[in-house]
């Protein structure tokens, strides 16, 4: 249902972009400038719990990982934890890129990275969720267009079968899963490790569980041969992520739509009206909100 244009918002509004950028380098920092103390204060105490975490387990080493050619300010803004940026950037000038000789990494250091990089990949869902709630005002509701992307971020294509978009879904997890599985047996499992490419890693780590069970499963399998089509298997399995961006823009924006009422972008009618949801009555089409009740949300 659309969001009720003439009920007053819960609490104040704000800018959008502050407050996703805000959300950026410290979490819950724009939902606080919106007036969401508590919620912003849980979002930080979660999303940075995990960043710690991931550092205490990997002894802030995960860094190390890049190439010595590629150790360089601006490199690890490819990696998942930039969603998380001002965590990223402590980790920076706190731990570097190590020293001179390569250390001996701890046992739990695979874990360790995973926690920072989810901790970058959830504080975008933050991000979501306090643009929303600039907009709307409405903790609740923003959740549902953050909870949705999270979703298509865990399992891709579970955004759009939460929304009812069951089929566009089904095509989107069958597709991406699909180039992920066939990118992992052509580079015979050696993209799934973070320590042998770093960046490619980073990309197919947006496909979410799939990704990380992988992982976990084949992500230590010793290469001892070269490996003929490694190159086009790194490629497949990190487009998979990226796709996945795009579809995670596709349950957002449909989520937008429903929520504020807005017209849908793949069909211009109005979000809820007969010809852009299957399940509407076909004999009545809503009235498209105002251009002034339009603004009011927006």
């Amino acid at each position: 249902m659309p969001l009720e244009l003439n009920k007053p918002p819960a609490t104040k509004r704000g800018d959008p972009s502050v407050a996703t950028w805000l959300t950026a380098f410290v979490p819950g920092a724009g939902h606080m400038y919106l007036g969401h103390t508590v919620i912003g204060l849980a979002i930080f105490a979660v999303i940075e719990g995990l960043f710690f975490l991931g550092i205490k387990l990997s002894h802030g080493m995960s860094l190390q990982y890049l190439d010595p050619e590629l150790r360089m300010a601006i490199a690890p803004a490819l990696m998942p934890e930039v969603g998380n940026a001002g965590a990223l950037l402590w980790q920076l000038k706190t731990y570097g890129f190590g020293g001179m000789l390569p250390d001996l990494w701890p046992s739990t250091m695979r874990i360790g990275s995973m926690l920072t990089a989810v901790s970058g990949i959830a504080n975008a869902f933050a991000m979501v969720h306090a643009h929303m709630l600039a907009r709307t005002g409405n903790a609740a509701l923003s959740a549902k267009a953050a909870g949705d992307v999270a979703l298509g971020w865990l399992v891709p294509g579970l955004g759009h079968v939460a929304q009812g978009r069951k089929l566009r879904g089904v095509v989107v997890f069958v597709l991406l899963v699909g180039l992920l599985t066939a990118g992992r047996r052509l580079a015979e499992g050696s993209n799934l490790s973070a320590e042998r490419h770093v960046f490619y890693w980073g990309g197919q780590f947006i496909m979410g569980l799939p990704a990380i069970v992988g992982e976990l499963v084949w992500g230590k399998l010793r290469v001892d041969h070269d490996i003929a089509y490694v190159d086009v298997g790194l490629v497949f399995a990190c487009v998979a992520g990226l796709l996945n961006v795009l579809a995670m823009i596709d349950v957002y924006g449909y989520r937008e739509s429903t929520l504020l009422g807005l017209p849908l972008k793949t069909s211009g009618e109005p979000a809820g009206s007969a010809s852009a949801t299957a399940t509407a009555p076909t004999t009545a089409t809503p009235t498209a909100p105002s251009e002034r009740e339009t603004a009011g949300v927006a």
